[in-house]
């Protein structure tokens, strides 16, 4: 159970990252490769089907996807040092170096190089690994899994009866929508835009990013 209100900034930021998430999987997913890549589930399937087929090459494409996700959780779990959500700088380090590689993601993928898959991953695992929880409420802005099953959950300890924690499910329910909604707007965006999409969710995550660093070294200032 979440032990105090949540925060509006919390809020703000969640339902944007898990917009962004969203927005970059929707590309990924009407590209040339048509491949996932906010979350790792699909690709990890792909590589399955793929070594299964014999097709080496398209094995060590998905393979690289994955392997990017991943370096981006462990440099994001390096540069941030902690498992729960506290204001400091280093978020925001870590979500202009998404910026820059989505700007990078979308580059490389114009020449058609799987390098920009690899690169839309590992911002995503940057992303993904920012936060393991706040307040107790396990969070993930790139995957919708876990956010649905516990709002499946809580819909099931209602129907019987059972205290359900509100706030939580409420968190959820906002990731969930900023999820999807990102992917509504990427899919238009790629219909309309192309790969150029990608300039959105890196312009994003860059003036978050710098945002956050004003909000948080602000004060300090004035002291």
């Amino acid at each position: 159970m979440l032990s105090k209100p949540i925060p509006r900034w919390v809020l703000i930021a969640g339902f944007l990252l898990a917009a962004t998430a969203g927005s970059v999987n929707a590309v990924g997913l009407l590209g040339a490769r048509h491949q996932a890549l906010s979350h790792m589930s699909g690709p990890l399937t792909v590589l399955s089907n793929e070594l299964a087929g014999s097709h080496w090459s398209l094995a060590v494409n998905a393979l690289a996807v994955i392997a990017s996700f991943f370096t981006g959780c462990v440099i994001s779990a390096m540069v941030i040092r902690q498992e729960a959500l506290r204001l400091g700088r280093r978020y925001g380090a870590v979500l202009i170096v998404e910026s820059a590689c989505l700007w990078a993601a979308w580059w490389l993928l114009r020449q058609d190089r799987c390098a920009g898959e690899c690169a839309a991953a590992l911002a995503c695992g940057l992303q993904n690994a920012m936060v393991s929880n706040y307040s107790g409420a396990v969070v993930r802005t790139t995957h919708m899994t876990g956010m649905v099953t516990d709002l499946g959950i809580a819909l099931g300890q209602t129907l019987r009866g059972a205290h359900v924690d509100r706030r939580r499910a409420g968190l959820y329910a906002l990731l969930v929508a900023g999820f999807v909604g990102g992917g509504i707007a990427g899919s238009f965006g790629y219909l309309r835009l192309g790969l150029a999409t990608l300039a959105i969710p890196a312009s994003v995550t860059g003036l978050v990013g710098l945002g956050y660093i004003a909000a948080v070294t602000g004060p300090k200032r004035g002291r």
